[in-house]
């Protein structure tokens, strides 16, 4: 997991499968229902497993922004995930608007950063870990992800923001 705030490291992350559901346009005026949506799901699984003995713990809420940077807020792609455990094959479904489904997320080498502040104040944050991923060899595979480790409405706000990386040949 990231380090401090605003140093960028670069690791190997194992890949995960995943709760997922997408949405387009402003995340502010999208993200509720489908948050509904995906927790109301993976609290459902929890539950159901439960009853099975099988413990788990929700993980933390990841955001992939595949457009974010080439169309308007309001056209914005999001695919968001909460982690599930290996050997999910199905979900409950709690909106037929959000539909739930699983995907295995591939990682390994990722480059990533702390930000802590608002998510509108990210720019520099991701401007400095461009700069790392050039600067170490590194490019760019695949798309923006952002971890939330705390809540929008948090007094202070943290994200790891994310990248696939390889080393240029």
């Amino acid at each position: 997991m990231a380090g401090k705030k605003g140093i960028p490291i670069l690791i190997e992350k194992e890949g995960q499968l995943m709760a997922v559901v997408s949405t387009k346009g402003d995340p502010n005026e999208v993200m509720e229902k489908a948050m509904q949506a995906l927790f109301g799901s993976v609290y459902g699984l929890k539950f159901q497993l439960k009853k099975q003995g099988i413990e788990f713990k929700v993980g933390k809420l990841i955001g992939r922004w595949p457009d974010a940077h080439l169309v308007p807020k309001d056209q914005w792609t999001g695919i968001w995930g909460l982690p599930v455990p290996q050997g999910t094959t199905e979900l409950p479904q709690k909106s037929a608007e959000f539909p739930v489904r699983l995907e295995h997320w591939d990682y390994g080498t990722v480059a990533e950063i702390l930000h802590i502040g608002p998510y509108t104040e990210e720019g520099p944050t991701i401007q400095t870990l461009h700069t790392f991923i050039e600067e170490s060899g590194y490019e760019i595979v695949g798309v923006h992800e952002e971890e939330y480790l705390t809540k929008p409405t948090s007094k202070v706000v943290k994200t790891v923001i994310r990248y696939p990386v390889k080393q240029k040949s």
